[in-house]
């Protein structure tokens, strides 16, 4: 059923007149009377009778009439439901403690009156996210930028680089240094539990240990990151790898250090992913956010060959 031809049967309906109508409607009478002559047809019933003093409904056009008024109603709700702005932003962050969820947290502390759900496919692989980005089950996913590029119809742009940093236990040989170059690192068992073989973290850290020389592995069940803390705290040989906005939360007991790593600095590159063309006025203040509050990092910097160098953005 056409619901132009609903509409303008209301319109007439409520009007009286098929002029006043096509007046209310920005159409020509013309186009009126070959919407309602259609909705007739098609009923096979006639809705309106004009008279000397203009139209009025039929009984069938009486009877038709609320549920025509009805099936507006729930068209109209269904248009808005989905116009940009009205739902709220849904973007993927990986993982809630680590630096992209606490960048959108930000985002939100700073604008609480917007409409926007944070969640996690942080089972997903990167290709995953990015098809579910292409399917609208996400608006967006913070993703390593692949070397060959994102596919026809993602939009990106680098717009988190999160240094990383060493966090080690009281009893470990750098527990008392105020920052490390990735060469002091060498010899030390780097311990990163959970990565999951042909993801993004784990390409990033197989590039990380060839470009240093460094020992990383993800040897062992990960039993979540308090055991990972309580690890650290007893040993005087483990370290890990966290990103410097990640969020993590230990017993003071444990005096774990975080240690910045310089000479050069080697961040992790986060693309925010979206689809090409989105509207959704939240997703370009995210943008604006990002940008503008993303903190410069001074140091030399090291990321994958695979890293786009800098900000990329396939959007118009």
């Amino acid at each position: 059923m056409d619901v132009e031809a609903l509409r303008t049967f209301v319109a007439v309906a409520e009007a009286g007149q098929f002029q006043a109508a096509a007046e209310d409607l920005w159409v020509s009478q013309q186009a009126v009377s070959k919407r309602i002559a259609g909705l007739e047809r098609h009923l096979g019933v006639t809705l309106l009778v004009r008279t000397s003093r203009g139209s009025r409904p039929t009984l069938d056009g009486q009877v038709f009439l609320p549920h025509a008024k009805s099936v507006l109603r729930a068209v109209d709700q269904a248009e808005q439901a989905v116009s940009p702005g009205s739902r709220p932003l849904r973007i993927d962050v990986l993982n809630r403690r680590i630096a992209p969820a606490q960048a959108v947290y930000r985002f939100y502390r700073s604008h609480p009156e917007m409409n926007l759900d944070a969640i996690t496919l942080s089972e997903d692989t990167a290709d995953q996210a990015v098809q579910a980005v292409l399917d609208g089950k996400v608006d967006a996913t913070f993703r390593a930028p692949p070397s060959s590029g994102f596919p026809p119809g993602i939009g990106s742009e680098r717009l988190l680089d999160v240094p990383l940093e060493l966090l080690v236990g009281p009893a470990h040989p750098m527990a008392n240094e105020s920052w490390a170059r990735p060469a002091d690192l060498v010899g030390h068992r780097i311990w990163i539990p959970g990565i999951r073989p042909a993801s993004e973290w784990e390409e990033f850290y197989r590039a990380l240990s060839e470009a240093f020389g460094l020992s990383i592995d993800a040897l062992g069940p990960h039993f979540g990151d308090e055991a990972l803390m309580d690890a650290l705290a007893d040993s005087a040989s483990l370290a890990t790898l966290v990103g410097s906005g990640d969020r993590y939360l230990w017993p003071e007991s444990h005096d774990l250090r975080r240690i910045p790593v310089h000479a050069p600095t080697p961040v992790y590159p986060h693309a925010l992913v979206f689809r090409s063309g989105d509207r959704h006025p939240l997703l370009a203040a995210l943008r604006d956010h990002l940008r503008t509050t993303q903190p410069r990092i001074v140091d030399d910097t090291w990321t994958p060959d695979r890293a786009a160098p800098g900000i990329r953005n396939t959007c118009p």
